[in-house]
């Protein structure tokens, strides 16, 4: 078996050293994956209002004022959380519980394993290697 740096990113540390980092850095993970969800709703929110300015100037042409108004006064200014807009959202996100999240889950890689990421995922690499090598 090739040796590489990374192949013991686990050594000397404990099976709970080990579950534990194991659980911060899926929850990181989560929360990546909770972001790109919000990227998305970011993303299909603006284009709903496209749709939605486009259909201003239609109902216009076609001769629903009204109707326009309400698109230009009450929807198309309109926030998707009170006042905040899908960007709002998402960068409060980003700049919140998904940095607060990410700068722990390196605290916690620096103060459990030096800084060694995946600890866990890596001792399951060695050992399943290792079973296939026998």
């Amino acid at each position: 078996m090739t040796s590489n740096t990374d192949d013991a990113a686990d050594a000397g540390l404990s099976e709970a050293e080990v579950e534990a980092l194991h659980e911060v850095e899926l929850g990181v993970e989560w929360l990546h994956r909770a972001h790109g969800h919000l990227v998305e709703f970011h993303h299909a929110t603006g284009h709903a209002m496209d749709h939605l300015a486009a259909a201003e100037d239609r109902l216009r042409a076609a001769g629903y004022d009204g109707l326009a108004d309400r698109l230009r006064d009450d929807l198309l200014p309109r926030g998707v959380v009170g006042d905040t807009w899908s960007y709002g959202v998402l960068e409060a996100f980003q700049d919140g519980p998904l940095a607060d999240a990410e700068s722990f889950g390196r605290d916690a890689r620096e103060s459990v394993a030096g800084g060694r990421r995946h600890v866990a995922e890596r001792r399951q690499e060695r050992e399943w290697k290792g079973r296939a090598e026998e």
